[in-house]
């Protein structure tokens, strides 16, 4: 049976498997804050995430991304892989910032992923290594991509961040060179997940302005949702069929049919990308819980969410009463 509240029917399950990342990345936590790791022992074991994602099956979760913090640094994450691919999903998949990818990529196809998205917001080495917050080359993310591509983990996407001022002057270069290589590029809003990435609305450069730009380049079309709570606005190539998605969760909140749930590594379930606190769910299963009892307990958690953040944003903004949010490196993507 699946769960439906307000048109929300549960179906996609992203699960950070560490808050650890190999970046310090400019959008979740820059340099000069001072942050509480989990220690290996507080996070779940892959038997634990396994029993958990099995228990929420007959609720309707059909996709599980793997996420993090960055979940290539995860020791042994193809196992884990493993262990999910036994299960009756229709996706698995994982967000990656792409640094270990050309090393992980046949090894994760091997394991059973099914395709990978990387997080990618510049060209440019000096304004990703920025926002980054360490030196890194554009052309080794790219290496990886491609290696994702020979070795059948797609389609690949790549999520790009756009901030007004930062890279918005590349969106151009950016469609121009994900459409060569047959990859669906997702140009995102600037978002004001956590407290550490320095958001304001002036920094959003949104999606009507970012289709209006590439249409001074492209012909491009719009093709419709394949299921409802998709998040992303997709249009394709005339010429090619390439995808270009636009997520405008700013200007054009989708609240109302969200249809994610999140666990994070320590075990805490989250009903939105912008919550303030999470739901433990990990004293749950290591009290021996059985899968009803876990589904028990999400079931009622799903049917009294009430939330919308994003369609109260400018609303909260305007009163100076903007929460303060779990950060984005705990939650993952």
């Amino acid at each position: 049976m699946t769960l439906d509240r307000l048109g929300r029917e549960l179906h996609d399950l992203r699960i950070s498997i560490t808050d650890r990342c190999n970046f310090r990345c400019a959008f979740c936590m820059p340099d000069g804050e001072d942050y509480q790791f989990f220690h290996r022992e507080e996070i779940l074991s892959f038997e634990e995430i396994k029993h958990f994602v099995k228990a929420l099956i007959p609720l309707g979760v059909r996709k599980v991304r793997l996420t993090g913090g960055e979940p290539l640094l995860r020791r042994n994450v193809e196992r884990l892989v493993s262990m999910l691919g036994e299960l009756p999903l229709q996706d698995l998949s994982l967000t990656t910032n792409g640094f270990l990818l050309k090393e992980k990529a046949k090894s994760l196809k091997s394991a059973g992923l099914r395709r990978v998205t990387v997080s990618l917001h510049s060209l440019k080495d000096e304004v990703l290594s920025k926002l980054v917050g360490r030196e890194v080359s554009v052309s080794h993310i790219l290496e990886g991509i491609e290696e994702a591509l020979r070795v059948g983990l797609t389609p690949v996407k790549v999520n790009v961040c756009v901030i007004r001022g930062v890279n918005d002057g590349e969106i151009v270069d950016m469609a121009h060179l994900f459409k060569r290589m047959g990859v669906v590029v997702r140009f995102i809003e600037f978002m004001d997940v956590g407290n550490l990435n320095r958001w304001s609305l002036e920094k959003v450069f949104s999606v009507k302005e970012m289709l209006r730009v590439l249409s001074e380049h492209f012909r491009l079309e719009p093709v419709a949702k394949s299921y409802r709570g998709e998040v992303a606005e997709r249009y394709r190539h005339v010429d090619c069929g390439v995808e270009v998605g636009f997520i405008a969760s700013v200007t054009q909140p989708f609240c109302g049919d969200c249809n994610r749930l999140r666990l994070t590594a320590d075990g805490r379930l989250l009903t939105c990308l912008f919550a303030q606190e999470g739901h433990d769910v990990k004293s749950l299963i290591r009290s021996g819980a059985g899968e009803e009892e876990i589904r028990d307990f999400v079931r009622h958690l799903w049917q009294v969410r009430e939330d919308r953040y994003s369609e109260r944003r400018l609303e909260l903004l305007k009163e100076g009463t903007l929460p303060k949010k779990m950060e984005m490196f705990k939650i993952g993507g």
